[in-house]
């Protein structure tokens, strides 16, 4: 990316960021304007494989910022985006995205896979850890509504344990899914 180009990105996602915090009022942190190049102004990706950052658990996004920084977690933009993030600054985006609402998901679920992947959510017992409607508590993340592909990509990276930073629990429930489950189980979330 040249310097000038950098420099109109920079200018158009601070202005995006100026217009969130008009319009809804909420004074937006200073490193937002980082974000918003990905995960939009308010943190309502439409972007299928960048997660929707908006109504997620603060402590869920704070634990992922600190992972991506530590190397626990790796990601050739987050990595760096999060390499000089201070604690403070972690926690006060973190606390602005989980106060931002969720967007109403344009994607439309396919109502047969969407049927088979909450047997599939039953049975593996999901609801445990991300509560009913997977609605999130704590570390654990709100995966109702996010991003199709997204989920895609994170429960086929905790299968082929590319994606560790989950203490197990995850790895463990993934590797006994089918490539097939996967899709089952993002349709069902996305429709939550």
């Amino acid at each position: 990316m040249t310097p000038s180009f950098r420099m109109v990105a920079s200018t158009l996602m601070f202005s995006a960021v100026l217009s969130a915090q008009a319009q809804t009022g909420t004074p937006v942190p200073a490193k937002a304007a980082l974000c918003a190049a990905c995960h939009d102004a308010q943190a309502r990706s439409s972007q299928s494989v960048i997660p929707i950052l908006a109504g997620q658990t603060a402590r869920y996004m704070v634990l992922q910022l600190r992972d991506f920084q530590a190397g626990r977690r790796s990601n050739e933009v987050m990595s760096p985006m999060v390499a000089d993030m201070t604690r403070e600054e972690m926690n006060e985006l973190s606390a602005y995205f989980a106060g931002q609402k969720a967007p109403v998901q344009g994607f439309v679920a396919d109502a047969g896979k969407a049927r088979l992947g909450k047997l599939k959510a039953d049975e593996t017992l999901c609801t445990m850890c991300h509560l009913g409607g997977f609605a999130g508590q704590n570390e654990v993340p709100r995966v109702a509504g996010q991003n199709y592909e997204y989920i895609v990509k994170q429960l086929s990276e905790f299968k082929a344990r590319t994606r560790t930073n989950d203490a197990g629990s995850m790895t463990s429930v993934s590797s006994t899914l089918s490539a097939q489950d996967i899709e089952n189980l993002a349709h069902y979330m996305v429709g939550l």
